[in-house]
């Protein structure tokens, strides 16, 4: 089942859990299927704030209580771990701010956080403000893909254009990602 399936059979419920464990790609679908009429984008924006809020706090915590712990039963983590340790040491008001718009760092990034001398009270209003800023941009920008797809096919019904947006999305996430990434290494 593709996101746009997930988003059509359960709606709000797929934005939470989507957003609560990665976010981006069901966020897009989110705001494109807003457009369409088949969600409210004030309510994928509230849903989205929330859920991406507590599962930051979630991985928080468990960086904080079970870190050193997690990193030896996922050694995978440890590079993105240390990528964000360091980080945290220079910038850790933007980098609380900005983790989820980091690639690759959506779990491990709130876990690093946990794992460092950053205060969970500094963490929580950061975190929530944070997300806030990530639901309304992304959705924001989901919303007008959705838009800017109907208009360019017009002679797409609703319902094909939707799906349409929705099948798109991932290859604009791949592109947003390497686009990224290039310009990390440059």
């Amino acid at each position: 089942m593709d996101i746009a399936n997930l988003i059509q059979s359960y709606g709000y419920a797929a934005v939470g859990v989507g957003t609560f464990l990665e976010g981006e790609s069901v966020l897009l679908a989110a705001g494109a299927a807003a457009f369409h009429g088949y969600l409210k984008l004030p309510a994928v924006m509230v849903i989205a704030t929330l859920a991406s809020f507590l599962g930051d706090q979630l991985f928080f915590y468990l960086g904080r209580r079970h870190g050193n712990q997690l990193l030896g039963r996922f050694p995978a983590l440890a590079p993105r771990v240390a990528r964000m340790r360091v980080l945290l040491e220079r910038h850790h008001v933007p980098v609380i701010l900005s983790v989820r718009f980091l690639y690759g760092l959506r779990i491990a990034g709130p876990m690093a956080i946990g794992m460092s001398g950053v205060h969970w009270s500094r963490f929580l209003v950061l975190n929530l403000l944070g997300a806030v800023i990530w639901a309304v941009l992304i959705a924001g920008v989901g919303f007008g893909l959705g838009q800017g797809l109907a208009y360019s096919l017009g002679g797409f019904d609703a319902d094909e254009a939707w799906l349409l947006t929705a099948l798109l999305m991932p290859l604009v996430l791949w592109w947003l990602a390497n686009y990224a990434k290039k310009k990390r290494s440059s």
